[in-house]
């Protein structure tokens, strides 16, 4: 970087980022192409972005945990399986540029919207959340998978991750947030290691707009619990709807 003002900058979109992951997801499609245009490549890029998703995620889980919102161990689980998945995705992330899969995810994140708005509603009162037996095994499996595309890109799977606990797991959408705040915390280790190992990371940047992650994640995982359902469903479609017309037409 160039201007001193770029890391103000940094730091700025950081805050944004932090919030809006923290309480729904997608914001990486506002800090990967902040990076890019900042001069970084797309592979630097996408791995720089991961030191500062770590920081984000471990307060996130920080500020959850101070409001009494914990789903450990059902968390570890989860974030185990989809470590394994995301060395996978970081992999191939390395070398492969991600362009036509921006309008497959644009596609995804429509569905997601519809999902959302039709879905039948789960009554609060009557939410028993499932996460032991036959739905512990079925998340396992299926973080795997959402660790592989979390290891290549991870924009836009907070919505995929806050979809299956809810109406899979029977989780409330505050509990299905401090959740994946730490499956993505523990696979993202594994990811920031590969792009480490192929040097795809620049620290200085990473740790600066770790700073505005970390304080967007902790101001937006406690109003998240304060807010309730209503106010994380609202965001997420907003979110949704935003990230999909960007990925499709930008």
């Amino acid at each position: 970087m160039e201007a001193w003002y770029h890391y103000v900058l940094l730091v700025l979109v950081g805050f944004v980022v932090g919030f809006i992951n923290t309480v729904s997801g997608g914001a990486s499609l506002i800090s990967l192409p902040f990076l890019i245009f900042l001069g970084l490549p797309p592979a630097v890029a996408n791995g720089t972005n991961r030191v500062a998703i770590i920081i984000q995620t471990a307060i996130g889980v920080a500020g959850f945990k101070s409001k009494g919102v914990s789903t450990f161990p059902f968390n570890i689980y989860l974030g185990i399986s989809a470590l394994f998945g995301s060395i996978i995705g970081a992999s191939i992330a390395v070398d492969i540029k991600g362009e036509t899969f921006n309008r497959i995810l644009a596609i995804i994140m429509v569905a997601v919207v519809l999902i959302i708005i039709f879905k039948p509603k789960i009554s609060i009162e009557e939410l028993t959340e499932r996460v032991t037996g036959k739905y512990l095994w079925m998340g396992i499996i299926a973080f795997f998978f959402i660790g592989i595309y979390g290891g290549f890109i991870n924009a836009g799977i907070g919505f995929v991750i806050l979809l299956f606990l809810h109406y899979v797991n029977h989780m409330t959408l505050v509990r299905a947030n401090a959740t994946k705040v730490a499956v993505v915390c523990i696979y993202t280790l594994s990811a920031l290691a590969v792009f480490v190992f192929n040097d795809k990371v620049l620290w200085e940047v990473g740790l600066v707009l770790a700073i505005g992650n970390g304080a967007g994640a902790w101001f937006s995982s406690r109003i998240s619990v304060g807010k309730g359902d209503g106010y994380v469903k609202m965001f997420l479609i907003i979110m949704v709807v935003v990230m999909a017309i960007k990925l499709w037409f930008f």
